[in-house]
């Protein structure tokens, strides 16, 4: 990390791309988000003033050169961004293995006077890339020796400068915590398994799912984790000897537990302890005679790398896309090929061949069968979704459990948001295991001073991972004008321990009930808030749970209404997001849909600007792509309402385009929670609980639990690439409460982003970037906020 003495701040208008040539191509296996690349890298190209090529077909197009190697346009791209797969094609290429075909590849970049590669795909097609650059200036020189370029052509073209990004769905890149595609894979995984279990339901069926991922389980382990899956076979984990008797017994509890169907995830390339594969079939077998179960195997296959991209792969691919044009300008011939990747929240430069020599040797820990270092280079992210399964899924015999005596409560409050019951699911489940009684409260803090409060047993949350909205039922009241009553329930049922799940009404709740202490001893406990809100505008955590899938939601909309303005030409929509005063949906909706504007709150505009706007959208219309889409946060200014900016667009717009408005309203709180969410919410709140059984046990002093200082009342959060708790008193100076939003928001960095893909000129600050850093491999304590 730098200093902030470093030098001064670096923006993006200081580099230029003049003169030089960038070539974008797509090889491998195709993953949804590609096409978001290669809108980013080619939009900022042309916005830096540098050329930029197709490479149609991956490296085939390369090599055969022609009109496959073609220079493209800002409208070239247009509408790519919702399109799954690749449109500029993607091949498996034997040519370009061989010398004489990547002596012909060199030939046809050095005649169109490219130098700068970006090259989206898995890791064969990097690897691909980082030999070529080796080779590259041999490969000149046989040129020049053979006559084909001069000795000219030699000296100018001297560097090849390359920079990837890792497209698959499997995420099984080391270096990246996320690939482009693997979260619309698993949007497809959720899917199918979400229908799956309304007809497993009616038939009291076991299924066997077949998810892709050869050589890499990161898809089965994380849907199984997303949908509370009976049982997950990966490479990296084999089971143990005898595993065939230990899920038998699992599967008939859980029938014996009245649940009614069982839900087996099968990666592909599964294996047992003695790298023997483990098939969909051979399980199905295995639970058919043994336990006779009705059971079906269902084997996804390509139906996981098609569809639109996710909201999370389209910022994803644009962040990286606009990183690799950056790592391309500020490249010199010393520096080494590199990939960009994602970090927690952050993009870093990692170098290619590092990352591309830890994947391998991933592979060779499994080959070699040394399983327990398969799972610690796949990264942090993996180990801990490995954990949290190994956690939630098995519930140990009462028995064996330890027996605390101490109460926790779980509650929801605000709004609804979606994964909420996930994270629910995932405290009762740990706090179970850690041996407390677990306590639900109904309908928020009215219903604790109600006295709606019942104890909730393992069995209780099964199934609720993949339910929308609230299933304990919530509310906005705040504690406050409670305090009484709650302070006695909390003494009738003894609770040792608070965890509140919700959203800036849960933190203004917990400074409220922080601030009774002095008056109630019943409040000195331990208190741990997980941020659930769509609107993503609590201090303290850069995501909080429900937003991944409020934004998801956004973005269906949004693509449908493009392509009802495409239709009818000349149109333009002023769509209205949630958020309160928080911009975060409007921005990032932006960013996801491809809207040419997105009014927030933090960003003050005037009349000056939404006149620009129109002329930007009027100047729009004279190319090709005739229609417009603006967002608009719900608070974001008093006076230029939705209403507003519509008749000041129809009336400005006037015989230059039409305007239509839409209010999304609350179905942005609504449906199944995505992917993202589910999994959030899981670890999140997996991880509150167990700081609750920390706390509890420091602050256990004769016979009573007594817990009164700033550090005992806490809110968990995301920040940056961690997973930290932190006081809530000391939140307070971040936090502006007038407008329920956090004085800093990470994602205002993103802003720029946004204007520069719908090319206004905007300063950019990228001083965060360039810094090239190394694949660490992190110690074992190191917690991190990857997903």
């Amino acid at each position: 990390s730098r200093s902030a003495m470093d030098h001064q701040p670096k923006f993006f208008e200081n580099l230029s791309g003049a003169g030089k040539a960038i070539a974008v191509l797509t090889s491998g296996g195709d993953a949804q988000g590609m096409n978001a690349a290669v809108r980013a890298v080619v939009r900022m190209g042309i916005y830096v003033n540098a050329k930029v090529y197709f490479i149609y077909e991956g490296y085939q197009g390369m090599v055969d050169g022609g009109d496959n190697i073609v220079e493209v346009s800002w409208e070239s791209v247009s509408s790519i961004l919702q399109v799954g797969g690749t449109v500029i094609g993607s091949a498996r290429c034997k040519s370009f293995r061989t010398r004489e075909g990547r002596l012909q590849a060199a030939l046809n970049l050095v005649q169109r006077g490219i130098t700068n590669l970006c090259v989206i795909g898995g890791d064969g097609s990097l690897t691909g890339a980082n030999l070529f650059r080796e080779e590259w200036s041999g490969l000149l020189e046989e040129l020049a020796q053979k006559g084909k370029i001069d000795a000219e052509a030699v000296k100018k073209y001297a560097y090849l400068n390359i920079v990837g990004m890792v497209g698959s769905i499997d995420n099984d890149f080391c270096g990246t915590d996320m690939t482009i595609g693997t979260d619309s894979a698993l949007h497809r995984i959720i899917e199918v398994v979400d229908a799956i279990m309304t007809t497993a339901q009616s038939h009291q069926r076991t299924f066997v799912l077949e998810v892709m991922g050869r050589h890499c389980g990161y898809l089965a382990l994380v849907s199984a984790l997303a949908c509370g899956a009976d049982w997950v076979f990966i490479p990296e984990y084999p089971p143990e000897e005898g595993w065939e008797d230990s899920m038998c017994v699992k599967l008939s509890e859980n029938r014996a537990r009245k649940k009614r169907l069982n839900i087996i995830i099968v990666a592909e390339g599964a294996i047992d302890c003695h790298n023997k594969p483990i098939t969909s079939e051979k399980v199905k077998d295995l639970v058919v005679q043994r336990l006779g179960f009705d059971t079906r195997v269902t084997i996804l296959g390509h139906v996981q790398r098609g569809g639109t991209p996710s909201a999370f792969d389209r910022i994803l691919a644009s962040r990286m896309g606009v990183e690799a044009v950056l790592a391309l300008l500020e490249a010199t011939p010393d520096t080494p090929a590199c990939v960009v990747s994602l970090s927690g929240n952050q993009s870093v430069r990692l170098p290619l061949m590092e990352c591309v020599q830890m994947t391998q040797e991933v592979q060779k820990a499994m080959d070699e069968g040394r399983f327990l270092e398969a799972v610690r280079l796949r990264g942090r992210s993996f180990e801990n979704n490995l954990n949290t399964y190994k956690l939630l899924s098995h519930k140990r015999p009462d028995a064996e459990l330890p027996k605390t005596n101490f109460n926790v409560a779980v509650l929801n409050v605000g709004a609804p948001a979606a994964g909420m019951n996930a994270a629910v699911r995932a405290a009762v489940r740990v706090g179970l295991t850690e041996g407390h009684k677990i306590f639900a409260v109904i309908d928020g803090f009215e219903g604790f001073a109600r006295g709606k409060i019942k104890e909730i047993s393992w069995g209780d949350v099964g199934g609720w991972t993949g339910q929308g909205g609230s299933i304990l039922g919530t509310k906005r009241t705040l504690p406050a004008k409670y305090l009484e009553k709650i302070a006695d329930q909390m003494r009738t049922n003894n609770i040792n321990a608070l965890m509140v799940i919700g959203g800036f009404e849960a933190y203004l709740g917990l400074l409220e009930l922080s601030a009774a202490r002095e008056k109630y001893d019943e409040f000195c406990v331990p208190m741990v808030m997980v941020p659930a809100t769509v609107s993503n505008n609590v201090p303290g955590s850069d995501f909080s749970i429900g937003a991944d899938t409020a934004l998801n939601t956004i973005t269906d909309t949004c693509d449908r209404i493009k392509q009802s303005a495409s239709g009818t030409k000349r149109r333009v929509f002023i769509i209205e997001t949630m958020g309160g005063y928080c911009g975060y949906l409007a921005n990032m909706g932006a960013l996801a849909a491809g809207a040419d504007a997105a009014y927030i709150f933090e960003e003050q505009f005037d009349i000056r600007e939404l006149q620009a706007n129109v002329e930007h959208l009027t100047e729009k219309m004279k190319t090709s792509i005739q229609r417009g889409l603006v967002l608009r946060n719900e608070n974001c200014n008093e006076n230029y309402t939705t209403d507003f900016i519509y008749q000041l667009y129809s009336e400005e717009g006037k015989g230059v385009f039409d305007c239509r408005k839409n209010v999304l309203g609350h179905m942005q709180q609504g449906g199944a929670p995505s992917p993202f969410d589910r999994n959030f919410g899981t670890k999140i709140s997996a991880k509150a609980m167990q700081w609750i059984s920390k706390k509890l046990k420091e602050t256990y002093r004769k016979g009573k639990v007594f817990a009164n200082t700033d550090d005992s009342v806490c809110l968990l959060g995301m920040r940056r690439r961690n997973l930290v708790f932190q006081p809530v008193a000391e939140l307070k100076s971040e936090t502006d409460f007038v407008h329920r939003i956090p004085k800093e928001q990470w994602w205002l960095k993103l802003r720029p982003l946004m204007k520069i893909l719908a090319k206004y000129k905007t300063s950019y600050d990228v001083s965060d970037s360039g810094q090239l850093e190394h694949v660490a491999m992190l110690p074992k304590e190191a917690e991190s906020g990857a997903i």
